[in-house]
């Protein structure tokens, strides 16, 4: 990175990928890194300087399209997972990651002595991993409108990338994804979808058609179980303790 010039200030933005995108363009042009990038939630450090940073479409396309073109799909993709993530200090990775790549081209996809890179990569595969579980442990229930609801409780902000996986598999059934660790909801409605805040979503009542499959379910999975051939380390494995509390079945040690 010694083409940049690390700076003692704080850049805000909105938390969008767009507006980190609009950073990077902005530290590209000025060869500059900032020591921290945080949004509006943060807590404010009397020691350090802060600047806003205003979400620019036209500038986070450029890095887009540039990302795609100077370095791989692979790269952007990498960077999107990584935002999506729970890891500490993530803006500032991305960053330093992309202007990384965009020093050396498509050789930063194999750049894996590299301590940032391999940091990446490994936050990457951990929330694709985290989306391709609950792609088998998210269970949807009918409500009274016949709207279908589903909760989860990610690690990670795995909420879009489970409502496009949904999308595509229930294009014709309008339907929730909550995710009530965050307080955020995936609305489908069949033609298009919005992610919203979802603080007061209770379910008081089902119809008695979904209760009557949700037993139907909970006898067949009971049924089924072999008691003498019970690994519970081997099922945790495949559907981790922490995701039990958002499964119709009731799950035992």
């Amino acid at each position: 990175m010694h083409q940049w010039k690390f700076i003692d200030t704080a850049y805000i933005y909105d938390g969008s990928f767009d507006g980190l995108l609009t950073i990077v363009f902005d530290s590209y042009v000025s060869k500059t890194i900032p020591t921290r990038i945080v949004t509006s939630e943060f807590e404010i450090d009397l020691f350090c300087n802060y600047t806003l940073l205003e979400t620019d479409e036209e500038k986070a396309n450029r890095i887009y399209k540039g990302v795609v073109k100077n370095i791989s799909y692979h790269a952007l993709s990498t960077a999107y997972h990584v935002f999506l993530s729970n890891a500490p200090k993530k803006d500032v990775d991305i960053l330093q990651y992309l202007l990384l790549g965009f020093t050396i081209g498509n050789k930063l996809d194999h750049f894996l002595t590299n301590d940032l890179v391999l940091r990446m990569e490994k936050t990457a595969k951990r929330v694709f991993g985290e989306f391709h579980r609950l792609c088998g442990l998210v269970r949807f229930m009918k409500l009274q409108n016949g709207m279908f609801y589903a909760k989860v409780h990610p690690d990670n902000n795995v909420i879009e990338l489970l409502g496009h996986h949904f999308i595509a598999r229930l294009p014709n059934e309008n339907f929730i994804l909550h995710d009530k660790k965050r307080n955020i909801a995936l609305l489908y409605n069949t033609k298009e979808y919005l992610i919203t805040e979802a603080k007061n979503i209770k379910i008081t009542s089902l119809p008695e058609e979904e209760l009557y499959y949700q037993n139907l379910w909970k006898y067949f999975y009971h049924t089924i179980g072999i008691k003498e051939r019970k690994n519970s380390k081997l099922r945790m494995q495949f559907m981790p303790k922490k995701y039990w509390q958002d499964l119709i079945e009731d799950v035992e040690d």
